[in-house]
């Protein structure tokens, strides 16, 4: 089993930048896809950006892409989402999710979740 746990959010004006993480423990955590989903109060949980087991390809959100980067260290079993020009319409908890899967169809493909991280975006 693997157990997720997600940090680095906060307050951020918009235009700045927060770096998420998300900390992996248990085995063979370079055999999961992992991703990034954020949810919206009184909204769905969406997409923002995936990774494969092997960190080479990546997907985006449109919304996210040339702003957001995700990147994965197996050494260190962490997850990382680097957020650049933060918008407010980016504020959500943001979630951490790994699948057995080889790559992701929908969230509905996740194995395990972290807890959340909130992110909050101002003008």
């Amino acid at each position: 089993q693997v157990q997720l746990v997600e940090s680095g959010g906060g307050l951020v004006q918009a235009g700045g930048s927060l770096r998420l993480s998300c900390a992996a423990s248990g085995r063979t955590f370079s055999s999961f896809a992992m991703g990034w989903f954020r949810q919206a109060p009184g909204k769905e949980r969406e997409f923002v950006a995936t990774i494969t087991w092997s960190g080479g390809t990546t997907y985006y959100q449109d919304s996210v892409k040339g702003r957001f980067t995700i990147s994965r260290d197996n050494a260190k079993n962490t997850v990382y989402l680097q957020m650049n020009t933060l918008k407010p319409e980016d504020t959500a908890v943001y979630y951490c999710a790994a699948t057995r899967a080889a790559g992701w169809r929908s969230s509905n493909d996740a194995d395990y979740w972290g807890q959340g991280t909130q992110v909050t975006v101002s003008s």
